[in-house]
């Protein structure tokens, strides 16, 4: 099976075919594959005999029940207002952070250091459980929606600011540095230039996901069109979650088209 195939050239120099792990790769696949199924218990048995309800569900996903349109305004205008709110609160709490964390703005390796990691830290927690904690401070609502999305932009936004900034050319920095300015002046003035198309790109594209993101922090108390996605789902009334599935869809697309026009004269 694995054995290399040889080849001889007419000069009669002989040279073996090089080995192929594609075999190899396969086999542990299959057996990751056999042991996945084993430990979770799946039964294709299952999905087999209830596919059905899958078709049922997804019929009553497309037949929306348009009464209940006027119910779904309020929590998605809950939902836009925290993704607005924490993204670009967050973008912004996170330009000082970025300056601090580039190693070629601060020459002081524990600081970069400290807030890399903090980045690293924030940016690893799952948005639904900081949303989760954030109920246990702030109670139920969009104010625990908000604190979670603003977590998570402070810390998206800050680890790829700190990336260009580490990157861009600090020639006019360098400069004001040699007329006697301080860092953060030289900063303000010679460096913010240089990445605001960037800094401003990536802000919009972090609130055009936040939408999404935010419209199921309500599983957790936070507020906004996850609140009744969950409370629709387990009243099993599938017209309703078309309805407000419905007017998400048609908001994303809005928002990121919106977004895209924007980034693009940025650009």
């Amino acid at each position: 099976m694995f054995k290399r195939k040889e080849y001889q050239l007419a000069s009669g120099k002989v040279f073996k075919e090089k080995r192929s792990w594609t075999p190899v790769i396969v086999l542990v696949l299959a057996i990751a594959l056999y042991v996945a199924l084993q430990v979770t218990e799946f039964d294709f048995g299952d999905v087999i005999k209830r596919g059905h309800q899958l078709t049922t569900i997804v019929a009553q996903l497309f037949q929306p029940d348009w009464s209940y349109l006027s119910d779904v305004i309020q929590p998605l205008m809950d939902t836009i207002k925290m993704s607005l709110f924490g993204s670009f609160a967050g973008a912004a709490v996170a330009l000082p952070f970025a300056f601090l964390a580039s190693s070629n703005m601060v020459h002081f390796a524990p600081v970069n250091w400290l807030v890399k990691v903090l980045f690293t830290i924030i940016r690893t927690i799952p948005t639904l459980v900081s949303a989760l904690i954030a109920t246990y401070l702030f109670g139920l609502g969009t104010l625990a929606g908000t604190v979670a999305i603003f977590l998570f932009s402070f810390s998206y936004v800050g680890k790829l600011l700190y990336e260009e900034i580490e990157t861009t050319n600090l020639g006019a920095f360098e400069a004001m540095i040699a007329m006697g300015y301080t860092r953060p002046f030289a900063f303000l003035k010679g460096v913010i230039p240089n990445i605001m198309p960037f800094y401003l790109s990536t802000a919009l594209f972090n609130f055009e996901g936040n939408v999404r993101y935010a419209s199921i922090l309500g599983y957790v108390g936070a507020g906004g069109l996850g609140l009744l996605i969950n409370e629709n789902i387990g009243w099993r009334d599938y017209e309703k979650v078309g309805t407000i599935l419905f007017v998400l869809l048609i908001t994303v697309f809005i928002i990121e088209n919106l977004s895209r026009y924007i980034r693009r004269k940025i650009s």
